[in-house]
């Protein structure tokens, strides 16, 4: 699929395969109502997964999820394929909501991302059986589902992480409660409306995905202790993933990155930095994937940073605008979250800089200890590091990284290169001459997956990764050979 650039002011949305025009003042009221909507709905407990009470929500995706563990794989797949086409019918409102809830992001990025859900999360092909057989008979393993599952979802990519969880979970047999950020309610509370009457639709029963109305840190607790919750998905940021390792609980952590680029001399440098900025400000550089900062060798960061600066839309900021968007975006040293997911533009007026509507990412020089470069950001800033060679450029990545073991990309033609860096970085994602998203199936093979457990090891997660293996053994019958 080609990603478009989608300018930061543009009034333009995804139909199809193609960019058009739309009436931007209809579309917002219809988001308008639908928010206004979700909050009478709010007031009323239960109804396609909504509880005021996390033990309710619990209770109700238990009930359900003993409808789910007896239904056939195929009936499972049925209800995964409306869910699918429920994501591609309400992939703009939820783009939309989602932005105008958060703050964050692009509308137009996030209608890709909905359609990436919806066209590339593995379903139930990804739940298989592995067999034995022999003389002294036969052996399964099974994958089977925990129950109910837990999962924290963020703000940052808020529906496209339920509904991709959900997608997964299902498959396995399990039904999901969620946590979302209190940041996105609303867009979390639409998006699980949705998986509901998607399996009610099927033949499915009501609550396989389940949340309260009012997401708390108690409500968390609730959830990580209850004993029902044998498995907690996490998806956010160190502190969150914290919490669930110690909950006592298996936990699966999708957790913090701070990606680094790493170009060499051997490196394609033109399309290298359309790569890396494409990357880079792709939904506003939100998602944990992102390239956040680049490192080069000596002899061709000059070359790189005119292409990005004179082709990729990109504004060389000065030492005083680096100061100054410091003490922005890290506020007291903390990340200022008014900041994250804001386009450039946006960035450099909070400064008192006025840019045209085709900056679309900020970029500077500077050591690898720079705090706007050394900090996950989730903002379209990207610092340069200069290194001496290649061995330098990968000792300064590795730092970079913070040992995340999240994701980490590289442009070069070298292929000792490349494996050198892909041992000494170790992340659960290494794209290799391409964007970030080409990790998540954006011009890259592969399925997709907005919950990364780099922290617990699992990495990109698939329906296959919520199951239990299960063992069946058969002695001295069975084997016909």
């Amino acid at each position: 699929m080609r990603i478009p650039i989608l300018r930061p002011m543009e009034k333009s949305v995804l139909k199809g395969d193609n960019i058009v025009s739309v009436n931007e003042q209809m579309v917002q009221d219809i988001v308008q109502e639908v928010m206004a909507k979700l909050q009478i709905s709010a007031d009323v407990t239960g109804g396609h997964g909504v509880f005021k009470d996390m033990n309710d929500a619990i209770a109700a995706a238990q009930k359900a999820q003993k409808i789910v563990c007896r239904m056939s794989m195929d009936q499972r797949e049925q209800i995964i394929s409306n869910i699918r086409t429920k994501i591609k019918e309400h992939a703009e409102i939820l783009a939309r909501m989602g932005v105008q809830e958060t703050g964050m992001g692009n509308v137009g990025h996030k209608i890709l991302k909905h359609q990436l859900v919806a066209e590339k999360t593995p379903g139930t092909e990804d739940i298989t059986t592995t067999a034995w057989s022999g003389d002294k008979g036969l052996t399964l393993i099974e994958m089977g589902p925990f129950g109910v599952i837990g999962a924290i979802t963020p703000c940052t990519n808020p529906s496209e992480t339920v509904l991709c969880n959900t997608i997964g979970m299902l498959a396995g047999g399990n039904t999901v409660v969620f946590n979302p950020h209190p940041a996105a309610i609303k867009t979390s509370i639409y998006a699980i409306n949705l998986l509901n009457e998607a399996s009610l639709e099927a033949g499915g029963p009501d609550n396989i995905a389940c949340t309260v109305e009012k997401p708390t840190l108690e409500s968390s607790n609730v959830m990580m202790k209850h004993k029902a919750i044998q498995l907690i998905a996490a998806t956010g940021g160190p502190g969150v993933v914290t919490a669930v390792l110690s909950s006592g609980r298996r936990g699966i952590g999708a957790g913090a990155g701070n990606p680094p680029a790493l170009v060499d001399e051997t490196a394609d440098i033109r399309k290298a930095a359309q790569d890396i900025v494409n990357g880079c400000t792709f939904d506003n550089n939100l998602p944990c994937i992102a390239e956040k900062e680049i490192v080069a060798v000596d002899s061709v960061v000059d070359e790189l940073m005119h292409y990005m600066v004179n082709e990729q839309g990109c504004y060389l900021a000065s030492k005083e605008e680096q100061d100054k968007l410091t003490a922005v975006v890290l506020k007291d040293g903390r990340l200022n979250r008014k900041c994250v997911g804001r386009d450039a533009k946006t960035l450099l007026s909070m400064i008192g800089v006025t840019v045209p509507d085709n900056i679309r990412c900020i970029t500077f020089e500077g050591p690898k200890e720079h705090p706007l470069i050394a900090e996950e950001l989730m903002m379209p800033i990207l610092g340069v590091v200069r290194a001496k060679d290649f061995d330098d450029a990968v000792e300064q990545a590795v730092w970079l990284e913070h040992g995340n073991r999240h994701s980490a990309h590289i442009h070069s033609k070298n292929i000792d290169n490349i494996t050198k860096y892909a041992k000494a970085i170790d992340t659960a994602i290494l794209v290799k001459n391409g964007p970030s998203y080409a990790a998540l199936g954006f011009g890259g093979e592969g399925f997709c997956t907005f919950t990364i457990a780099s922290r617990t090891g699992e990495g990109l997660t698939s329906a296959s990764t919520f199951t239990k293996r299960r063992r069946c053994v058969m002695t001295e019958s069975l084997c016909i050979r």
